[in-house]
């Protein structure tokens, strides 16, 4: 504690002096208790006795930050501060009130002065580097991090710290190693061994990763996001053990605006649209809320061309960019002025090669913070600013929590809503949100004249001669198949796919490899069905061009429920592959409706289990039926609207327009139709 408790205001008695003191002992015993409200009635008793009482307003502003209530803590420690500037501990506490208050150069001035006064004062270099690593300087923040440890070889939280600013910089195993060092310094690190398992989902160890998020779990259930984290790994590993228990618990929760799940998990567990809304928003408001401050934007007279910028981090070889860069290349640069800012890796792949060519302007801004992408855009004077990424890896939601354009728009990277209340739009069709569900999407909705999506007619497929023979399948027997991810089969899902095998004597199914452990959970699963292992055929992983060339040898694709498939049922009908799907109710649940209305092939639309298996059967044993749908198809393939980039960019041009025209006008964000004008 400080030494110095004299007030320059008034002098005290000595008397006055020791009641103070005496109070704020009394205070102190019970903050360490934790009983912070009778904590705080003390101190302020002790103030009245000693106005000047460093410790007990030090205390005080300590209290106020430990229960969120940072101006007040802010004010306190002014007060403290002015009359002893050189207490170190308050120093550093009044910089984690101003780091938390986004007020970032005040902050690192005060953990600087601290460290001057106290060079061996380790908390202040392990909150030092966590401000480095908020503003994106991670190189630095890593630094700051060894030094704590080196000062403080047990302090597990510097430990922890520098796992995950490892973890962001993609260095994994290192973070791991990390993460293990500050369990071994507190083996009840339950945060610790969740953030370990994170590390290790990304490294492809998904058996370890459940197993320490299993010991997160033991130690504690209130980790934000560890259920639905936990059961999702499960999931990519279609290990279904305890899956109805365990889901029928994520949702309560979710239901209960817990932060249960991250929003993007419960795409594949649930079609319910008002659960992924509450998940959405409740993760939305926890780590990216709305800016307090936003700075107007000032009025430009739109003398030529509306300014549109694209953010991703997923401008490379992604399915993202496979989709959409058509639509880039189709832009009317006469009307619009396209820029791209791109958080993702610099891949130099021919995908980015050939994004970086098809916009007028196009910004790295992998390595700047969020901070400075605000004010590089806003410098720009977009107009539109288009959020491809969503909530998926790599977002950036704070960016547009600043507003980085009068309008922004949630579109195509992530099928659902965000649950933001700066996203004034997504864009969709007719199909993926109804009037019934348009409650449950927290932007207005952009209905586009045919589907959402759009397809790049470039992509290209190998002249491999594919076989059934080469590719393990047999010659002839009827081929269903399914290429999405692994963690979109859920238990229900594969029961309706071991149905239609046993109803389809012979037949097989054609999945994706994610690893030999997916396949042996697949191929118990299939046996405890009824199914013989050997019907499951799995693909291992080529290269894109392959892999879309190698579909021809199916004969029918089956869709996934609730998280339809997407990009994969695109690919599937770019090579003349019908897709069956089965109608749910969120966005991401009727992609596979939308695709097929848009290669117009509706018949291959089920709206619920029972006739998703009739359907699949039928197509199985009537060949004339599956050859007339798969000649319609190849017809339609390159005159329908799905894979017509051109179309597709009138009417999102059209849609830019009409919501610009609505802005000018003054008047609010609104739900819009598109018309088709060709």
């Amino acid at each position: 504690m400080a030494k110095n408790n004299v007030s320059p205001s008034r002098t005290v008695s000595p008397d006055d002096a020791m009641k103070a003191q005496n109070r704020f002992q009394e205070a102190l015993a019970l903050h360490q208790l934790g009983q912070l409200s009778q904590a705080q009635l003390l101190y302020e008793r002790a103030l009245k006795w000693h106005p000047g009482h460093f410790d007990s307003l030090n205390m005080l502003a300590t209290i106020a930050y430990q229960t969120g209530r940072l101006e007040r803590a802010e004010s306190l420690f002014v007060k403290a501060l002015k009359i002893d500037p050189e207490a170190v501990y308050a120093l550093n506490n009044f910089g984690n009130v101003l780091q938390d208050l986004g007020k970032f150069k005040s902050a690192l001035a005060y953990y600087d002065k601290a460290i001057a006064l106290d060079p061996s004062y380790a908390e202040a270099h392990n909150n030092r580097a966590d401000l480095l690593q908020q503003t994106g300087r991670g190189l630095e923040a890593l630094e700051g991090y060894d030094r704590a440890i080196a000062l403080m070889p047990n302090y597990a939280e510097a430990h922890y710290n520098r796992a995950n600013a490892l973890g962001i910089m993609g260095r994994l195993e290192e973070s791991v190693a990390s993460h293990d060092a500050a369990i071994r310094i507190v083996p009840d690190y339950a945060q610790a061994y969740m953030n370990r398992g994170n590390a290790l989902n990304e490294l492809g160890r998904l058996v370890e990763a459940v197993d320490s998020f299993d010991r997160a779990i033991d130690l504690s259930l209130q980790i934000p996001y560890l259920l639905g984290t936990r059961l999702h790994v499960s999931m990519q590993m279609c290990d279904w053990r305890h899956y109805r228990e365990r889901l029928s618990a994520l949702l309560v929760a979710v239901k209960n605006d817990e932060p249960a799940s991250l929003p993007f998990p419960l795409l594949a567990l649930t079609s319910d649209p008002n659960l992924q809304q509450r998940a959405a928003r409740t993760w939305i408001f926890a780590k990216h809320p709305p800016a307090k401050h936003v700075l107007p934007f000032a009025k430009r007279e739109l003398k030529h061309r509306l300014r549109v910028g694209y953010f991703s981090a997923d401008f490379h070889h992604h399915p993202v960019a496979q989709l959409i860069a058509g639509l880039f290349e189709a832009h009317d640069r006469t009307k619009f002025e396209i820029f791209a800012f791109s958080s993702g890796p610099n891949t130099q792949d021919p995908m980015r090669l050939r994004l970086e060519q098809s916009f007028e302007h196009f910004i790295d801004v992998k390595a700047e913070s969020d901070a400075q992408v605000v004010a590089r855009a806003r410098a720009l004077e977009l107009d539109i600013a288009i959020d491809l990424s969503g909530l998926t890896t790599g977002c950036r939601p704070s960016v547009f929590a600043a507003r980085v354009a009068p309008i922004q728009i949630n579109y195509l990277g992530y099928p659902g809503t965000m649950g933001a209340p700066y996203m004034d739009y997504i864009l969709a069709d007719q199909t993926l949100i109804t009037p019934e569900t348009e409650p449950f999407y927290t932007e207005k909705v952009i209905y586009l004249p045919h589907s959402y999506q759009p397809n790049d007619r470039q992509r290209s497929v190998s002249p491999l001669p594919f076989t059934r023979a080469g590719l393990g399948l047999p010659e002839d027997a009827f081929v269903f198949c399914c290429f999405n991810n692994n963690f979109k089969i859920t238990p229900e899902t594969f029961d309706r796919w071991m149905s239609i095998l046993r109803a389809v004597p012979g037949s097989v199914l054609w999945l994706l490899q994610a690893s030999e452990l997916t396949a042996t959970h697949l191929r118990r699963e299939a046996q405890e069905r009824g199914v013989h292992p050997d019907r499951l055929i799995f693909a291992p992983k080529v290269p894109t061009d392959q892999y879309l060339a190698r579909q021809r040898c199916a004969d029918l694709f089956l869709d996934s429920l609730p998280y339809n498939a997407h990009t994969t049922a695109s690919d599937a009908l770019w090579v003349g592959l019908p897709v069956l799907t089965c109608m749910g109710q969120a966005f991401a649940s009727r992609v596979g409706a939308s695709l097929l209305r848009a290669v117009e092939l509706p018949e291959l639309i089920t709206e619920d289990e029972k006739s998703f298996e009739a359907r699949a059967i039928e197509l199985a044993t009537h060949p004339a039926l599956l050859k007339s749908l798969r000649e319609r198809l190849e017809k339609n393939r390159l005159h329908a609207p799905l894979f017509d980039s051109q179309r597709l960019a009138h009417a999102i041009e059209d849609a830019y327009v009409q919501v610009q025209a609505l802005r000018v006008a003054g008047k609010p964000p609104g739900s819009i139709h598109i018309a088709d004008k060709i």
